[in-house]
């Protein structure tokens, strides 16, 4: 079978998110984050050759040279009538091996995935920067889709999409969408990043903030007027602030701290958590910048930045643990799974000690008495924060991202 018609049947069968071809296992997929495989056939070096040779070809002919020499290549390619596919190619064990992300054509929409409406309006924000962070396939790339579709489809602009590879294309409606893959369109993302200031951009999307150079030409980006939308492999508001600030030395810190606090307008952390039924919904923690997280930030005082997220919720903000226990509410995961995705198991457990005792979590989602324990004293209390943040999403869908 060739790898065309692979491609075409693991992706019409709408399960699988990633597809793995790797020497010495059969064919497999990633769905609903568990590992699935084809069959029970072996791919044997010069067959996993075979098909990544195909696939190249498929990418429009492209050269295999970058991968044969440094032992990785990134590229994406479409399928007619099936979907895009973003490639991961590399050597392993000295045979070629590959993982290739599913995108399907049309970009989803935010109901679709249980995207909150506040996380997709801060695109309505004319300028600044927001930062949509998470672990890797944790729908990033969806997000930041959803919401510059959002922008296409209400307002007037000039988009501009700086990525690597390209996933969702996005075509012109309200908008003017000039869409840059490094490599094919433009040498790195800081060169494309720097031209674009002479593009007249009224959004930018980064697709990754690799380095301390990248990311101060986007802050001066959203300094000086544009909307800068970007990504980091973090979890959680304050370790998404720390690790911009890492990113420099420590003489300049000082200068990106203040910087930080004026330019920065949210951040959107987000994990897709396995649920009770086998499939996967989206928790999302969102912070937005008033006037008390704008001061910690330029006082160095980020670590108080999760307790004012915890105690903001009227300003539409929400905690992944208030996320969390949302998800538990609804009966669409366990407390278990909800325990192995919090950064702060305590503050968990006082949200669930304070829902049990005033029966929010009804007769199916009560807390456990071993896992809600009764809080120690002390503990920052947890009741306050608790609106929705959104119902749980399509089974499958978003954990194709």
């Amino acid at each position: 079978m060739s790898i065309t018609d692979i491609l075409s049947r693991v992706t019409l069968e709408g399960k699988a998110s990633d597809i793995f071809i790797v020497a010495g296992r059969p064919l497999t997929y990633r769905a609903n984050g568990r590992m699935e495989q084809d069959d029970e056939t072996k791919l044997m070096p010069a067959q996993c050759a075979e098909y990544i040779t195909a696939i190249y070809e498929l990418a429009g002919g492209r050269t295999m040279e970058k991968l044969t020499e440094t032992g990785d290549d990134d590229f994406s390619f479409a399928l007619k009538g099936v979907a895009r596919y973003r490639v991961s190619a590399y050597k392993q064990r000295g045979s070629l091996s590959a993982v290739i992300r599913v995108i399907t054509f049309h970009i989803p929409k935010p109901d679709e995935l249980d995207i909150p409406n506040g996380v997709v309006e801060l695109s309505d924000k004319k300028k600044g920067l927001v930062l949509v962070t998470g672990p890797a396939g944790s729908g990033k790339s969806t997000t930041l889709a959803c919401m510059i579709d959002h922008i296409n489809n209400t307002r007037q602009a000039h988009i501009i999409t700086l990525e690597d590879p390209l996933e969702y294309l996005h075509m012109h409606k309200m908008s003017i969408v000039s869409q840059r893959e490094v490599s094919s369109d433009t040498d790195s993302y800081l060169t494309a990043l720097r031209a674009s200031l002479r593009q007249s951009p009224d959004v930018i999307l980064l697709g990754e903030m690799r380095d301390s150079e990248t990311i101060s030409v986007a802050m001066t980006a959203a300094e000086t007027g544009h909307l800068v939308l970007s990504t980091l492999h973090t979890i959680g508001a304050a370790n998404t602030i720390e690790r911009i600030i890492d990113a420099f030395p420590p003489n300049q810190q000082h200068q990106i701290y203040i910087q930080l606090s004026m330019v920065l307008q949210a951040v959107v952390s987000q994990q897709l958590i396995p649920t009770i039924d086998g499939g996967i919904v989206p928790a999302f923690e969102i912070m937005t910048l008033n006037p008390a997280i704008r001061t910690n930030i330029r006082d160095q005082k980020v670590q108080s930045i999760d307790s004012i997220i915890d105690t903001s919720s009227s300003e539409g903000m929400v905690s992944m643990n208030t996320s969390l226990l949302n998800l538990i509410k609804a009966g669409r995961i366990s407390e278990k799974t909800a325990y192995s995705f919090t950064t702060n198991p305590e503050n968990l457990s006082n949200k669930l000690y304070y829902a049990s005792k005033t029966g929010a979590l009804g007769p199916q989602g009560g807390a456990s008495t071993a896992q809600a324990a009764q809080p120690s004293a002390g503990s920052q209390t947890a009741t306050a924060s608790d609106n929705n943040s959104g119902s749980g999403e399509k089974r499958g869908f978003f954990g194709r991202r």
